[in-house]
């Protein structure tokens, strides 16, 4: 009787072995497709298939991690932070996990956190060019900027094409007061990605920082076009055009801003400086009322 039960339960096993391999193929299958979604930027498509992954391997670390990595490009931070934990919890050697988490931390403020899984993410994997662009970019919200160059610096010799750290390097410099450099790390930037508005923005700043009105205008202008919404780039570009005396320009600068972002406080306080250099006293005061109620402090 023992025989025949034996005999049962292995003729169970060999019934069952076909289907593990199918789901473990399927499993893999899903998870290369997630893998080639996220490459392409389509982050929706990407988080189903590791989500496909997941389900037909639930002790898959690394599909856990890159779902994570790809909620936290969407700006999906809760779910993508939950992720990373569940991919740190299955393995906790795995750097990638480490590395978004620790930039969700940064983006939440928890610099000491940050910094901290960003260390553990370069000790387990220290050619990891992206661990180190995220611990530049958060050593560059703590205000050390040598920190932060350092590690921007060896980002880009891990990977000399990655447009953002780039990016981020030439932020550094601008928050140094370096413009010189700042615009060429920037003009890199724009060089590897010609439609990154925001580093067409950035330069703008640092141009205008120099007193080269003109060319912070055609930055500016470059950025608004890539990216209408961006409220940041027409409220600066209003500064320039007041800064050359072009007001009118400038007052249509700043309310577009304002349409964009109505508690743009700043954009209030320009507009009405524009609108008081036109000579137009009610509306300027109405526009400096607006930015104090919106907590404004003049320079």
């Amino acid at each position: 009787m023992n025989k025949c039960k034996c005999w049962a339960a292995v003729l169970v096993t060999v019934l069952l072995l076909p289907n593990v391999a199918a789901s473990a193929d399927s499993a893999k299958e899903a998870f290369e497709k997630g893998k080639t979604c996220l490459d392409k930027k389509d982050y929706d498509a990407a988080i189903v298939a590791f989500s496909e992954a997941i389900m037909l391997d639930p002790k898959n670390a690394e599909a856990y991690g890159n779902r994570g990595r790809a909620f936290a490009r969407k700006g999906d931070l809760d779910k993508a932070f939950a992720d990373s934990n569940d991919a740190i919890r299955l393995n906790p050697k795995l750097a990638l996990a480490y590395n978004v988490r620790g930039s969700i931390y940064g983006e939440r403020g928890n610099l000491e956190k940050a910094i901290s899984d960003l260390n553990e993410a370069i000790r387990l994997d220290p050619k990891y060019a992206t661990a180190y662009c995220n611990r530049g970019i958060t050593y560059g919200q703590n205000r050390e900027y040598d920190k932060a160059v350092a590690d921007l610096s060896k980002s880009i010799r891990l990977e000399p094409k990655d447009a953002v750290t780039y990016f981020n390097r030439g932020l550094a410099y601008k928050a140094e007061h370096d413009y010189d450099k700042s615009i060429v790390y920037l003009a890199e930037a724009i060089r590897l990605d010609p439609k990154y508005s925001l580093a067409y923005q950035i330069r703008g700043d640092a141009y205008g920082s120099k007193g080269d009105r003109d060319r912070a205008i055609a930055d500016y202008t470059d950025a608004v076009r890539l990216d209408p919404k961006n409220a940041d780039a027409y409220c600066n570009r209003g500064v320039a055009y007041g800064n050359k005396s072009e007001l009118d320009k400038a007052i249509a600068d700043y309310t577009e801003a304002i349409r964009l972002a109505p508690k743009m406080a700043v954009a209030y306080y320009d507009r009405g400086i524009a609108y008081e250099k036109k000579g137009d006293k009610a509306k300027a005061e109405e526009d400096f009322g607006q930015a104090m109620k919106l907590g404004y402090k003049p320079p």
